[in-house]
Parts: C-alpha cells; structure tokens; sequence
C-alpha cells in the first residue's frame, strides 16, 4: 500500500501537468452545463417571426390580425396586401410562416362560402415550424369558433346554445410531466449527460496511451506486474475527482431552475454506473490503442452521435434495428431513458432495473477486457526488460 499510495501522488502529478486532460475533465462540464444551460434557459421559442398577407383588408381581418399580435409564440414582421417576393426574402428574414387571407374573406364568411386561409410554413426548421404551426392553429380555430357562434346568436339562439351547437363534446389536454413544456427541462439533462460521458471517454483515453509513448509504462511494470493493481491505480484519481464534478452537474439543475428529482438514491447509483461504464470503455480504448490522438480520435467517433442515437429525442421506434444495436453498447442510452424514469417520471430502483443491468454488463466486459488486453501487454514489457 506504501508503493501504491506514492504511485498514487506520481499519478496527480502526471495527470495535473497534463493541461489538455485537465481542460477537458474539470472546463468542459462546467462551459458547455452553463452555455446550454443559458441558450436553453427561455424554456420555450416565442416571438416567432411570421408574414400576414391580407388580401381583403376588412375589419374581420384587422380583428384576425390582432389575434396573432396577442399569442406570444408569434411575431407578425409585416401584414402587406400583395405577396411580393416573399420567397426572395425567406433567406435573409427566415420568416417561419406566411399567412394568407384572401381576397372577400369577410364577405364570404358572412355568406356561408367558408373561404380558406393558407398558411405556408418554412420548414427549414422543423421545431419553428411545429411551433409556428401549433400557435397559429390555436389562433384561427378560436377564431373560427368564435364567428360561428357569433353567427348563432345572430340567428336567435342563446349564448349557451350556442356554445353547444358549436361543440358537440369538450376536449381536456392534463399534461403531466413537465407541464409547461419547458424546453430547457426536457434538452439539459440529456446534454449534460452526453458530455459527462464524452469527458470520462477523452479523460481516460489518455491514462495509458500517454504511459506508452512517453515510457512510463516501462517504469510501472518493473514495480507491479498485475493488471488489476494498474487499472486501479489509474482509475483512483478519476473516482475521487467525478464525484466533484457531478456535483456541480446537479447544481446546475438548481442554478436553471429545472424541476427534476435529482438528489435520490436511484440517481446515485445510475451516476455511479454511468461513470464506471464511461471509465470502462475509455480505459480499455487507451490500453488497446498506445497512441493518444488515435485513442481520442476513436473515442470521439464512439460518443458524437451518442446522444442523437441515444432515443432521449428522437424515439428509439423510430430509429432502425442496427443503429439500436450500436446504441445499446453506449453506456448513456441507458443512462438517459433511466433518467427520465427516475428525474420526471418518479419512478425508483424497480422501474430502472433493465438499464442498470445494461450498466452493469458494460461494466463488466470493458473492466474484464480491458485487464485481460493489459495483462499481456504487461507480460510482454516484463519479458522484454528480462532479455
């Protein structure tokens, strides 16, 4: 344990004088948890530039008009009464729909001719659009409803009977679960996550491959000829600092003021597990590659797509049967939906059993695989010394 502990102190040394570790392991959490933290902290898009084109110019039309100033999610950048070259103006505005009303739409309407409105979205961006497309729905159905039960009343029926010749049945949306539709709710975990992952990946990648090409490793085997003794000793350093730096993860979650039960048991250990899983991969790639820019490199090409194949946004139904396959050996898959489970959905250790295995049998082939990998690699360099 003498050895051990100043071995140990040769460790930090090695790992504080590396500045590209240091950058990555203790800067990168704490610069991308607050850059998304702030890009995000609107919770949700608003004021979303839109085009009306009002070819009746009538009061009905101011009236629909002044509806869509009132929604917050839309911004009406200009109300014309020709078209123009809105198509030559879509690059530089980036307008995210064009609203047409046409031309006799208030005569028709109180002629019973329904007249349509078209709407043309910019769907260049998917999510403005979806939500250009929500708000102005929500818009022209009030509006909708509100005419023809105006026009009922006209006609000599109650405002209650009205009401009711309108709708033949209610609709109520009860949104659990993020209710609000908090879009920083729903992106920060899954982001702070991927780069948890992707910093224990190029963190560890380094701790052999930079003992191969610099020779350290010749120095080490000549004191300790077994593979386990080894992965412990690079791997104590990293076990006492990450505690630290989830800490500082989860008090992001306080500092953006994301509703999610975070501090429990079950995230203990899924964090735990994370981080072991993370710790297994980037060792056994750092001992199986003794160069550190391969090492990294390959790393780099494991953890980039993690996150989008992951199925933390896009659902895992969706996503075909191989790719599925390729993200179930990435520990933060499982990580994440177990998350959602724990974090939002209040579930405990019951519900996250299946992911925990998943941890746990990464875990287990990296660390076995990784020892294996490095005991010959040891006995190789022991042989060498001897001749």
């Amino acid at each position: 344990m003498i050895e051990f502990y100043k071995l140990l102190r040769w460790e930090f040394k090695r790992i504080f004088s590396n500045s590209v570790l240091c950058a990555i392991f203790f800067g990168a959490p704490v610069l991308y948890g607050f850059l998304f933290g702030y890009v995000y902290q609107q919770a949700k898009v608003v004021n979303l530039p839109i085009v009306i084109v009002d070819q009746d110019n009538s009061p009905l039309t101011d009236k629909v008009i002044d509806a869509f100033e009132d929604n917050e999610g839309l911004l009406v950048k200009d109300r014309r009464y020709n078209p123009g070259n809105i198509l030559e103006e879509m690059p530089v505005e980036q307008y995210a729909a064009v609203v047409t009303l046409p031309s006799g739409f208030e005569a028709d309407i109180l002629q019973k001719r329904y007249p349509e409105v078209r709407v043309d979205l910019n769907m260049a961006n998917i999510l403005n659009a979806n939500t250009a497309s929500k708000n102005i729905q929500q818009v022209l159905m009030t509006l909708n409803a509100g005419i023809e039960i105006e026009s009922l009343k006209k006609q000599g029926l109650p405002a209650a009977a009205a009401m009711t010749s309108y709708e033949s049945f209610k609709i109520n949306f009860n949104k659990l679960y993020n209710s609000t539709g908090n879009y920083l709710s729903f992106m920060l975990p899954g982001l702070l996550g991927a780069i948890m992952q992707q910093v224990i990946f190029l963190a560890m990648a380094l701790v052999f491959s930079r003992d191969f090409e610099d020779g350290y490793f010749r120095q080490l085997v000549k004191k300790e000829k077994s593979s386990f003794y080894l992965i412990a000793l690079k791997a104590t350093p990293f076990i006492l600092f990450l505690p630290v730096m989830w800490l500082f993860v989860g008090r992001l979650f306080v500092f953006f003021n994301v509703e999610a039960e975070i501090f429990n048991i079950p995230m203990l250990v899924l964090i735990t597990l994370l981080s072991l899983a993370s710790m297994g991969v980037g060792m056994l790639f750092s001992v199986a590659i003794p160069n550190q820019l391969k090492a990294t490199e390959v790393l780099m090409v494991i953890s980039t797509p993690a996150f989008v194949i992951s199925g933390f946004t896009w659902p895992s139904l969706a996503i075909p049967g191989f790719i599925n396959g390729i993200a179930q050996s990435i520990p933060v898959t499982h990580f994440l939906t177990a998350f959602r489970k724990v974090a939002y959905l209040g579930g405990d250790m019951s519900h996250v059993l299946p992911e925990i295995k998943m941890l746990l049998l990464i875990i287990s082939i990296t660390f076995i695989a990784m020892a294996m990998l490095l005991q010959v690699k040891i006995n190789r360099a022991r042989k060498r010394q001897a001749a």
